[in-house]
């Protein structure tokens, strides 16, 4: 258990309220028993059975505040049918009425004051004789009353607009603490991405340094083929430094809350068979036709084809329905075109069935100089398709 006891009775309001109207009763039973004989309700069972029956709505004030103030103004018939009233009954009227002012709204508080002492006031004038053994007139209770219920109403407002001005300092503390870790957040974003541009111009020039090595080594190669391994033996050199700023440079753009890389090669064109079979196992028909002799292509937009794939059919198994799909992969000599087809319901009202996948794509795509078109088909379903200019390694493909 955490908190302590205070706590917990934080927790539990009827438990924390039927406590105080266990303490209103012990405090009545001590002046029960130090009180003339004269002025007691009777023997002291009887005195505390009373005083048990005005001290209820206490322990009901938080739980249920208007059944408890209908409850307190019942006990007001106790002076008619008994004579004196238990003391816990005026203290309960100054609980309730410092309850219902520190947890309500004003006009609910204001309301709920008049409906407990406007009672009190009627029976203190029609029950002249009860003051009279009192040894003080109607008035002086009446006003005595109304002093009371001003001075417990004004301390329970008093508090009510103390734990508004906390709760609300306490929001405007929350609200500091966000924005400023927005800001820190902002300025470490607009730092990485300094950082990630200066790390781009590094890689930038190392690789061209390569290249315009690896082309005079080319040319050297056999008439001077000391110089060739010298110009080798230094693109060697600058492809480690190279690869070291490249992880540098994947370091930055990593954020924090982006789990650590995984060591597993990324997926390409060979993956898109794996693929087409787990969806088909998911429950999804799907044919996967190629068209045109693949040939070794950039990692890159190998694994832009694969993402475009597992996009659109990861997004036909959620929205189509009953439906049938179809990847085709097209390997022409300048150019690699990826289609998804589907013969489901298409999209709904909503704009963009496949949502945030759509600029994804679109984003892997025009990363390449590519094009991306995406929508509804004529006669039903919902396609696909990607175009992506592409510079083979080696001979291009008769």
């Amino acid at each position: 258990m955490t908190g302590g006891p205070r706590a917990l009775l934080r927790r539990h309001p009827l438990a924390a309220d039927a406590l105080s109207a266990v303490a209103l009763v012990l405090v009545d039973a001590v002046l029960v028993l130090l009180s003339p004989q004269d002025l007691r309700l009777g023997p002291l069972p009887v005195a505390v059975g009373w005083s048990v029956l005005c001290a209820a709505p206490v322990a009901l004030r938080r739980v249920a505040p208007w059944p408890a103030v209908a409850a307190a103004v019942a006990t007001l018939a106790l002076p008619a049918l008994l004579g004196p009233a238990p003391t816990t009954q005026s203290l309960t009227f100054v609980v309730l009425t410092y309850t219902m002012a520190a947890h309500r709204p004003v006009r609910a508080a204001a309301a709920a004051t008049v409906v407990l002492w406007l009672p009190v006031a009627a029976v203190n004038v029609l029950t002249p004789a009860d003051d009279a053994a009192l040894g003080v007139g109607p008035a002086y209770l009446v006003l005595n009353n109304l002093l009371t219920a001003v001075v417990a109403y004004a301390v329970g407002r008093a508090v009510h607009a103390r734990r508004t001005s906390t709760e609300a300092l306490r929001e405007r503390a929350r609200s500091a603490e966000q924005n400023q870790r927005s800001l820190a957040e902002q300025a470490v974003a607009d730092e990485r991405r300094r950082i990630a541009r200066e790390l781009h111009d590094v890689v930038a020039h190392h690789v061209s340094v390569m290249g315009v090595l690896a082309t005079g080594a080319r040319r050297v190669l056999r008439r001077d083929p000391d110089a060739a391994d010298e110009a080798i033996a230094t693109i060697e050199d600058t492809s480690r430094a190279t690869l070291r700023e490249m992880r540098r440079l994947l370091d930055v753009l990593r954020t924090d809350a982006e789990p650590a890389a995984d060591l597993a090669p990324q997926p390409g064109l060979a993956g898109i068979e794996a693929l087409v079979e787990q969806v088909r196992e998911a429950g999804l028909p799907v044919t996967l036709l190629t068209e045109g002799t693949p040939g070794a292509l950039e990692e890159g937009v190998a694994l832009t084809v694969y993402r475009i794939v597992q996009e659109a059919l990861t997004n036909t198994l959620k929205h189509a329905g009953d439906a049938t799909a179809v990847v085709r992969l097209t390997f022409g000599a300048a150019f690699l075109a990826v289609e998804v087809t589907d013969t489901g319901r298409g999209p709904g009202p909503a704009p963009d069935r496949i949502g945030h996948g759509v600029v994804g794509m679109r984003e892997r795509v025009g990363l390449y100089g590519g094009t991306l078109r995406t929508g509804a088909r004529p006669g039903g379903g919902y396609r696909v398709y990607a175009r992506i200019p592409v510079e083979r390694f080696g001979a291009v493909p008769a």
